[in-house]
């Protein structure tokens, strides 16, 4: 009885050692992905043309991560479908930490209840990084308009009823939906005309073609010290240092409290990315855009810094992916 007792103890302790044993093997794994990361060249990819606030950010960071961490990192351009392709081609590539994406405020929380058939879901197919920057967008309107403020606005509108219209850079872009939410909000009725991008609607209000204009501040701020456009209001919950006289649309009221139209670029690793990796990357990358010579070049151009973590990311993006879903299905919006 004894000696079967004795080999019955031996063979527990040697089931718990093996299990152990194996334990350890399966998190090495892990572990050696985050000592050993970056081994070789990473890539940051910008789903649109070059030049944009997105891709100017993340030639920044890449440009910093080299410096220190010894390693390439280079920024590919990827356009093409309103961004999707770069966001179905880095969904689909190995989630080792060395393909990530620079995603704007379309392609992580609107093309989904846009797109029927998109072929990657921004929840399920993506692990968030960081929220790296956000810009501030704002209501204008052509100097013709005697409109300085919002209920300067509605006093035009009730007076000229069915005259107001309002561009974007296209059906289904943020300054198209931050359009009908600010309609829906005050009563202001403005016909929407979707135009093929941001520099043409630009074109078409400064030559009367549009009354009102959703846009980027830093875009419009040299017109409106230049007295071609008049400023209504900053769509956010502070004033833009570009426009520091300009109020936001919050603090005008008029049914506005609350009312957001902030432009965002967040970066993305493709989902099942070992969360050690996710944690260096994350942690570099903040550090990165809080350093007092990389910030002050961001703000120098109209953007601010936000460089949050991957659990603020992933909120932020559930809260405005539920709002843009409502007002995309209120407004029966379409891609035409």
């Amino acid at each position: 009885m004894e000696t079967t007792m004795s080999a019955l103890s031996r063979f527990v302790l040697l089931l718990f050692l093996s299990m152990a044993t194996l334990s350890t093997a399966l998190a090495q794994p892990a572990t050696d992905a985050a000592s050993n990361y970056p081994s070789r060249q990473i890539r940051i990819v910008y789903p649109y043309a070059a030049g944009g606030p997105g891709d100017i950010v993340a030639r920044i960071v890449a440009a910093e991560l080299s410096k220190r961490w010894h390693q390439s990192v280079i920024v590919e351009t990827k356009p093409g479908a309103g961004g999707n392709i770069a966001m179905d081609y880095v969904a689909r590539s190995r989630p080792d930490g060395y393909t990530l994406v620079v995603a704007p405020t379309a392609n992580l929380v609107i093309n989904q209840h846009l797109y029927p058939n998109l072929h990657y879901d921004p929840f399920k197919n993506f692990t968030p990084l960081t929220l790296m920057v956000s810009i501030d967008n704002m209501l204008v309107v052509n100097d013709s308009i005697p409109a300085h403020n919002v209920k300067e606005l509605a006093a035009y509108a009730k007076a000229n009823p069915g005259k107001l219209t309002y561009g974007s850079s296209g059906i289904g872009t943020q300054p198209h939906l931050a359009g009908e939410m600010f309609k829906r909000a005050t009563g202001i009725d403005m016909l929407h005309v979707p135009y093929n991008g941001t520099a043409d609607a630009t074109t078409a209000i400064l030559g009367g073609h549009i009354t009102a204009l959703f846009t980027q501040v830093s875009a419009v701020a040299p017109l409106i010290k230049a007295g071609k456009l008049h400023a209504i209001g900053i769509g956010s919950d502070k004033r833009s240092p570009l426009l520091p006289n300009v109020p936001t649309l919050q603090e005008q009221g008029q049914g506005l409290t609350g009312f957001e139209a902030v432009s965002i670029y967040a970066l993305m690793a493709p989902s099942g990315t070992p969360a050690p990796v996710v944690k260096k990357l994350s942690a570099e990358v903040i550090a990165i855009l809080h350093t007092p010579a990389v910030e002050k070049k961001i703000t120098g151009m109209g953007m601010n810094v936000v460089a949050d973590t991957p659990e603020q990311l992933a909120e932020l993006m559930r809260k405005e992916s539920a709002r843009y879903a409502k007002i995309i299905k209120d407004e029966k919006i379409k891609l035409q």
